[in-house]
């Protein structure tokens, strides 16, 4: 396919990912409209208009470059919080809510393949796919990818049918909390703070992005630092699983096989290693300074590289039944959340909120709380939002091997 930039043409490439990058977050930073939609959705739109608009290839040795080392380090770097006993203790009542809202996406994962699974073929993969990216977000959705060894061109229309769906999604969430029936059946202190707030002249929440991302104090040392760890931990879990893969032939069968599949994946691996790090030594990793700045920076890379592959019109004509599969997952999410959550007294915001970390990782939460001005849940939206991406891929991987057992492939 012509497209406006070869895929040859690596500075044009990579100078297109940064600018997005940038301009993703500029402008959820500086535009109320922007912090609604999030920096996120924001990156996976420039991602998408620019492959469908014929400016950038499809594939090309940059997109690789980001899945293979800009994506392992970010994570890795946004895992330095990933302190147990941290993400429990200051997390609060949203660690809670956010394992009800996971296991509400467990159980849409197995409703969709039921319905869906004679349509689709192989339907385990997209089931453990989306599984884990409705836990911890689309960094999960990569990292399965691998774990499945998904076909491109699936990928490619599972991003559309997922970047659709979440666009729907977040609209729900966004508008259920101003809607009469849930202001009379939820709590809702963090909107009542608000208002109160907003009586009083304390600042709207139009600015509430640029003021959680402020500029701190940082170091050359700090930022050798967090780089140097990230790559000494991603060094040490690829090298781990390709010893793991080495002792353990591809078709082991039984805990030979689980064994394998879990310690032969490096995004399975790396969270194992940065959560125990961060808790056994919670001062070691946590309190260097821009570790989440620099790994949030490469994670908005990762957003654009993963609307690149994306065909609008392939999902339209070829395949709307995976924009089906996702959307009864993510309405069964919502639906199980708020029915739980109600059931277990949560408010209507930590609801909402917990079903957009478990939907899109902490960067779209985040992003939530910042629109709508929850400045107390930025944080256990974040704590909780790293903790899916902590479990989603094992859940992830788990649901797909049970689908597939359930429904054969």
């Amino acid at each position: 396919m012509h497209t406006l930039i070869s895929a040859s043409d690596t500075w044009s490439l990579w100078t297109f990912l940064v600018v997005a990058a940038f301009l993703s977050i500029f402008l959820e930073q500086k535009y109320k409209w922007a912090s609604k939609i999030s920096g996120a959705i924001i990156a996976l739109i420039f991602g998408l208009l620019a492959t469908n608009l014929k400016i950038v290839p499809t594939e090309s040795p940059v997109w690789d470059a980001v899945w293979d080392y800009i994506l392992p380090l970010g994570v890795t770097l946004l895992l330095f919080q990933a302190d147990i006993k941290r993400i429990i203790k200051e997390s609060g009542r949203m660690f809670g809510i956010f394992n009800i809202s996971a296991l509400g996406t467990i159980i849409g994962a197995f409703v969709a393949s039921l319905l869906l699974g004679t349509l689709i073929p192989q339907v385990y993969k997209p089931a453990g796919m989306m599984t884990g990216s409705y836990i911890g977000g689309g960094v999960n959705f990569v990292a399965l990818s691998k774990v499945f060894e998904v076909d491109q061109s699936i990928i490619g229309s599972l991003t559309v049918a997922d970047n659709l769906n979440m666009a729907i999604a977040f609209l729900i969430l966004l508008t259920i909390p101003t809607l009469g029936f849930f202001k009379k059946h939820y709590t809702h202190p963090y909107d009542d703070e608000l208002l109160n707030n907003k009586k009083n002249g304390v600042e709207d929440a139009k600015t509430q992005a640029s003021l959680y991302w402020t500029r701190k104090e940082i170091s050359l040392k700090d930022i050798a630092a967090s780089i140097a760890a990230a790559f000494l931990i991603v060094f040490v879990s690829v090298k781990f699983t390709d010893l793991i893969k080495s002792i353990i032939p591809s078709n082991a069968t039984g805990f030979m096989f689980i064994l394998r599949l879990v310690f032969g994946q490096i995004y399975l691996v790396i969270p194992i290693i940065t959560l125990a790090i961060a808790t056994i030594f919670p001062k070691s990793l946590s309190s260097i300074p821009g570790a989440n700045e620099i790994g949030m920076f490469f994670i908005y890379m990762f957003y654009v590289v993963i609307g690149i592959p994306a065909s609008i019109v392939t999902v339209v004509t070829k395949a709307p039944i995976l924009l089906l599969f996702c959307l009864i997952i993510a309405i069964i999410n919502m639906v199980f959340t708020l029915g739980i959550g109600k059931l277990f007294k949560f408010s209507v915001e930590e609801c909402v909120v917990a079903s957009n970390a478990n939907l899109g990782g902490p960067s779209t939460a985040a992003g939530m709380c910042i629109a709508k001005g929850w400045t107390k849940l930025i944080v256990p939206s974040i704590l909780v939002g790293v903790w899916g991406y902590i479990i989603g891929n094992y859940l992830g991987t788990f649901v797909g091997q049970m689908v597939k057992m359930i429904f054969g492939g």
